[in-house]
């Protein structure tokens, strides 16, 4: 589904990164999202939108899975 949104939306590179730094990158890299830093304990919404990139990260930050928009 990711892959039918516009602009660039999977950041593989950003895996390992700091969660706030991550959000910055993807939402330079692509100013029609909102980059969301939560952890695995926030629950968060399954509905699927192109405008939306979860940054998933542990408790110190540390961003988990690669961001993909959804």
């Amino acid at each position: 589904m990711a892959d039918d949104c516009p602009g660039k939306n999977f950041w593989p590179e950003l895996l390992g990164a700091n969660g706030d730094a991550a959000a910055a990158v993807v939402e330079r890299e692509n100013p029609d999202v909102v980059a969301i830093v939560s952890t695995n304990e926030f629950p968060a919404t399954k509905d699927f939108r192109c405008d939306r990139v979860w940054i998933w990260v542990d408790a110190n930050g540390v961003v988990l899975r690669a961001p993909r928009a959804g």
